[in-house]
């Protein structure tokens, strides 16, 4: 999906990552393979407070894996919206920090237009995390 991004020409891409460095060291080294960029404009803010206002603010994010020791299945391929928050169980970080969930975010209002894409299957990997697979919008 990044090649083909890059080959659309986008530049760099925006990630919610608040607070674990191992996983920004990661996408920054994923994006520079590319020749790209990221974005962390969430780093260090309270998870509670990034959720509320991602959704206040009219973001759209799609929940693409979850880890399902932590969440049940079911969660993957859910809008993330106040009902997928209300249904979190309390132990689990509003924003997946933990690793307990990854969304894609495709919409929003710092967005010039929506990320096209399509959902592919739902598949199981590792004996442990639920994937619903994005697929570029033919």
């Amino acid at each position: 999906m990044l090649s083909h991004l890059r080959g659309r020409g986008v530049e760099s891409v925006v990630f919610g990552d608040i607070f674990l460095e191992d996983v920004r060291a990661f996408r920054e080294k994923n994006l520079a393979s590319v020749g790209m960029r990221g974005a962390f404009p969430l780093w260090g803010i309270n998870s509670q407070q990034v959720a509320d206002n991602f959704v206040r603010l009219g973001f759209k994010a799609l929940v693409v894996c979850v880890d399902t020791e932590v969440l049940n299945a079911t969660f993957v391929g859910r809008e993330f919206n106040e009902e997928f928050l209300r249904m979190l169980p309390a132990d689990v970080d509003p924003c997946g920090e933990n690793g307990e969930f990854h969304t894609f975010v495709y919409d929003g209002p710092i967005f010039r237009q929506s990320v096209s894409f399509e959902r592919g299957r739902v598949v199981l990997r590792e004996e442990r995390f639920c994937f619903c697979d994005l697929l570029p919008r033919r």
